[in-house]
């Protein structure tokens, strides 16, 4: 049975999730994951998210919240299509088992500064990403294995990895008020 309790998605929720730094998952067919070492940016999560919330207490919920807080956004924030850039955050953050895309596979090197074009074909996408909790990278992560819900065939493998940089423009630029979300059946839906 859903909790009844609509879910807050507060201006500080939506601030943390402009920091998530968003990786590549090699696992199943690939996905966005957050970094599990820097989900925020720096190694320190709890005091990332103290930084945003002031709160000395509550930074384990606030970060267990950002997986209901992440599906949300990725459902009902907006986005126009268009050339964005952004300050890689994976270029400060050493290589591990997560992928970049922007990677050089000889030199481990990615640039700093990523300009990106977000088309339609991104946008319609972002909606349907399943997000998870990653119970070993504690992290909210897309599903590898269906990343778009059932129709695993969604998109071009082009397009499917593009979603890493789509995804991490969409969290900084993405337009959604604060608000109360119920779960159903649907998904997350304004309440």
């Amino acid at each position: 049975m859903s909790d009844p309790t609509p879910f807050e998605l507060t201006l500080e929720r939506i601030a943390l999730i402009r920091r998530l730094v968003v990786a590549w998952n090699p696992a199943g067919m690939g996905a966005p994951i957050v970094h599990p070492d820097a989900p925020y940016g720096s190694a320190n999560r709890d005091d990332d998210i103290v930084n945003v919330t002031g709160d000395d207490e509550g930074a384990e919920e606030e970060h267990r919240a950002m997986g209901d807080a992440l599906a949300v956004f990725l459902r009902h924030a907006v986005l126009k299509p268009g050339r964005y850039q952004y300050h890689n955050p994976l270029a400060k953050l050493t290589s591990t088992a997560l992928g970049d895309v922007f990677r050089d596979d000889e030199t481990g090197e990615t640039p700093e500064h990523i300009t990106f074009a977000v088309t339609d074909a991104h946008l319609a996408l972002i909606p349907r990403l399943q997000v998870r909790w990653d119970e070993q990278g504690d992290v909210p992560a897309i599903d590898p294995a269906q990343p778009y819900g059932a129709d695993t065939q969604a998109a071009s493998e082009r397009l499917h990895r593009e979603m890493q940089p789509a995804l991490q423009i969409f969290l900084r630029y993405g337009d959604l008020a604060p608000g109360f979300f119920s779960k159903g059946a649907a998904g997350w839906e304004a309440v």
